[in-house]
């Protein structure tokens, strides 16, 4: 028997005055409940109760170690009932990797109405378009846009997206627009260096066959808007998620080609370290970024007119 359940047992004999009341509260026959004791008494190299057939009596040593025990008892009740309370009501610093654009985009602009909803919450974030591994980062969740590794960790998806193929009006009008993706190869296509695929585009007919084009350009970047940046200004054609050019294409600065061909979605996940219990303030913000995306989806439907 552990320190703590001699403990609990040694106290609840003291205050029923009886090893058969104390036997029958933790469902042990009485001669049980004596032996325990009597080990609890060999190990600490002291007598607690002085014994008789009517009665148990503490000794000095047995008072002693009952104060410290009920003590010790108390505070690990007061523990817990503050793990539950923190388990109940979100608060804490909640610590969140996510992606550096998606993030600045997407997230930052409504932590605001979470942090109102939650005020005992208060937030840490990093931002990196590579996969860490949360546990040795310290971070309570990820959010990640885009395939995901193979892992032990928890995902739930949160909004899916769809990748277009894009340009200014300008670059398709000197260069020519594209029919199908094999056009590609005399384009300067723009490349996302962070992309699972590397500069693979693969693509999808309408009949179910697929394309695979290795897009080449004078341009890569680690950072999805500075290649939307360099398209917007004509130097060539990008192959980003709709949340990220969806205002350009409504604003007519850049034009969708290929709409009928599908490419791998660009889903948005949020990922958490697996375990039985997911603390208040991580669900509150996975049940809130949910709901968010469900009111307003990052433009996964978006197309040309």
């Amino acid at each position: 028997m552990d320190t703590l359940t001699s403990m609990e047992l040694f106290v609840k004999a003291v205050e029923s005055g009886s090893f058969s009341a104390t036997a029958r509260s933790v469902n042990l026959t009485p001669s049980a409940v004596s032996k325990q004791i009597s080990r609890l008494e060999d190990r600490l190299g002291a007598r607690l109760f002085n014994r008789t057939t009517r009665k148990l009596a503490l000794t000095g040593e047995g008072r002693a170690y009952y104060e410290r025990c009920q003590q010790i008892l108390a505070d690990i009740q007061e523990a817990e009932a503050a793990v539950t309370e923190l388990n109940t009501e979100p608060r804490g610093a909640l610590r969140v990797n996510m992606p550096v654009v998606f993030g600045r985009r997407h997230i930052v602009p409504i932590l605001g109405e979470f942090l109102e909803r939650h005020p005992y919450v208060s937030m840490e974030l990093s931002m990196s378009d590579q996969f860490v591994d949360p546990i040795a980062e310290g971070a309570d969740m990820l959010i990640r846009v885009g395939e995901l590794k193979d892992s032990s960790l928890i995902a739930r998806k949160l909004a899916e997206a769809r990748r277009v193929v894009a340009a200014t009006p300008n670059y398709w009008i000197k260069h020519g627009t594209p029919t199908k993706p094999d056009d590609l190869w005399a384009h300067n296509c723009l490349a996302y260096s962070y992309l699972s695929s590397g500069n693979t585009w693969r693509m999808t007919d309408p009949e179910g066959k697929e394309h695979v084009i290795q897009a080449t350009g004078n341009l890569a970047s680690n950072n999805g808007e500075a290649l939307l940046e360099a398209a917007v200004e004509g130097l060539g054609v990008v192959n980003l998620p709709t949340w990220m050019v969806g205002p350009d294409l409504e604003a007519g600065r850049l034009v969708e080609v290929l709409e009928d061909y599908a490419q791998p979605e660009p889903s948005v996940h949020v990922i958490y370290p697996p375990g039985r219990h997911l603390s208040a303030k991580v669900r509150a913000f996975v049940d809130f970024l949910a709901g968010h995306f469900r009111e307003r989806p990052l433009g996964g439907d978006l197309r040309k007119g």
